[in-house]
């Protein structure tokens, strides 16, 4: 697993041990960031569920102002920390151990992209959707990104939308989009 691009190009990340934690592989990864190439420079980021930090570290890479990075296990979040060393991201990045869905009930902060990428049969994707769309920590425009087995269809609670769903393999990745703020709302493609 290496960062693809950015600062930190070609640089490579540690992994987690086991079956435990399931890495977005290069295929989706690769799409992922096709998708979002310019919605990352200058951007809040939150990364729950956070894994290795790929994600995070891929949007700092690519000139993402700060990235928050939130995973449950302590494993994971000593993970996360020594992959930002070695990609020289620290001092742009936060990393929190706890729940997830407990962390966005505390939240003070917004933020411009959210990576969700949960445990498939844990159950908390969408309970995390509602809750960042309830808690309103996007920012006007601000973008969601779902990770999620291919067949899931998601809800799209206000004030976000279903941007597009798409398809690589097994996998699935829906974006929500925020609209933008009252009175001065934008279409959204």
């Amino acid at each position: 697993m290496r960062v693809i691009t950015g600062s930190a190009r070609g640089r490579r990340l540690r992994e987690l041990e086991g079956m435990e934690t399931r890495p977005t592989t290069d295929r989706v990864k690769e799409g992922l960031f096709n998708i979002l190439q310019c919605d990352i420079e200058g951007r809040r980021v939150l990364d729950l569920f956070a894994g290795t930090g790929q994600l995070g570290i891929e949007c700092l890479s690519r000139g993402a102002d700060f990235a928050v990075f939130v995973d449950r296990r302590a494993d994971a979040v000593q993970l996360v920390r020594e992959n930002l060393t070695v990609t020289g991201l620290r001092d742009r990045a936060r990393v929190v151990q706890g729940d997830s869905l407990a962390y966005l009930r505390t939240l003070q902060e917004k933020f411009d992209l959210v990576f969700l990428d949960p445990p498939y049969q844990a159950g908390l994707l969408e309970p995390a959707v509602e809750m960042l769309a309830g808690f309103d920590i996007l920012n006007p425009h601000g973008i969601i990104v779902a990770e999620h087995p291919a067949g899931r269809v998601l809800a799209s609670p206000p004030p976000c939308r279903i941007y597009r769903t798409y398809r690589y393999g097994k996998i699935g990745l829906t974006v929500f989009r925020r609209s933008g703020n009252k009175g001065n709302e934008e279409q959204l493609p």
